[in-house]
C-alpha cells in the first residue's frame, strides 16, 4: 500500500525560493563590513539552512560575540533592504502549493530564516495563505534540531510518520532523520544530491514539477484527531 501523508513541511530557501545568490551576497557584504574575510561563493553558500547566528559561527568559528552580532545585523539589513540580487520562487512552487491546499493537506514551513525575514518574503511573494503554520529558529532551534518539526506535528495532532519534510540541504535531511520523519530531497538547491541521497530520502527530484506529480499520489486530506 502506498504511504500517504497528511502534512507536507517545506524548507524555504533553496527549496521553494531561489534565493541562494542573494543570501551569499548578503553574507559576503556582512563579512566585509564587519571586518572579516570574504569567503568564496561555494563556502559561503554551504551554511544556507542554518539559523543566521549559527551560520556565521560555522563560517567564522573565531568570531567574537560582538563580531557575530555585527555580521548578523549587516546581513539582515542588506538582505531585506539593499540587496540588488533578484530572488523568486522556483518554477512550479505556487502550483505545488495550490495543489496541496486543494487536496486538503496541511502545509508548513520549517526554515533557518529569521521570523522577520520569513514574514517579509512571504508577504512579498504573496504566499502567506498557502501555509497553515510556519516555524523559524526564533520560536524553536536551528536545524538540525527537530524541534521545528515537532512543534508543527504537535500543533496538527499528527505523528511523525504522517508528515513528510521537503528540503535541499543536509540540515533538512538531518532534522527529519532526528525525528524519524520521511524526507524528500531536491537537487535544485544548495547541497549536492549525492550527499543528500546518503540520508535515504523517500524520493528525490530535480524540480518542483516532477515532485508535484509524485506527491499527488502520496497525500491524503488532513484528518483531525
Amino acid at each position: 500500500m502506498t504511504k500517504k501523508y497528511q502534512c507536507v513541511i517545506f524548507d524555504w530557501d533553496g527549496t521553494l525560493m531561489d534565493s541562494e545568490a542573494r543570501i551569499v551576497a548578503s553574507i559576503q557584504y556582512a563579512a566585509k563590513h564587519a571586518g572579516y574575510p570574504v569567503l568564496p561563493y561555494d563556502v559561503s553558500k554551504s551554511i544556507i539552512g542554518l539559523s543566521l547566528e549559527k551560520a556565521i559561527y560555522t563560517l567564522y568559528p573565531d568570531a567574537t560575540e560582538a563580531g557575530i552580532a555585527a555580521m548578523a545585523k549587516g546581513y539582515t539589513e542588506y538582505f531585506l533592504n539593499h540587496a540588488d540580487v533578484d530572488m523568486k520562487p522556483f518554477d512550479g512552487a505556487e502550483a505545488l502549493l495550490q495543489m496541496l491546499k486543494k487536496a486538503g493537506v496541511k502545509t508548513a514551513i520549517a526554515t533557518g530564516k529569521s521570523r522577520r525575514g520569513l514574514d517579509q518574503v512571504l508577504s512579498e511573494v504573496g504566499f502567506e495563505s498557502y501555509f497553515d503554520m510556519t516555524r523559524t529558529p526564533v520560536e524553536a532551534e536551528s536545524k538540525p534540531s527537530p524541534l521545528m518539526l515537532q512543534q508543527i506535528i504537535d500543533e496538527f495532532g499528527l505523528a511523525a510518520a504522517e508528515a513528510v519534510m521537503v528540503g535541499d540541504t543536509e540540515f533538512d535531511m538531518q532534522m527529519a532523520q532526528n525525528i524519524n520523519m520521511d524526507v524528500i530531497a531536491l537537487s535544485h538547491g544548495v547541497h549536492d544530491l549525492d550527499v543528500l541521497k546518503t540520508y535515504e530520502p523517500v524520493s528525490y527530484f530535480d524540480d518542483l514539477h516532477s515532485m508535484t506529480d509524485w506527491l499527488q499520489h502520496h497525500i491524503k486530506p488532513f484528518q483531525s484527531a
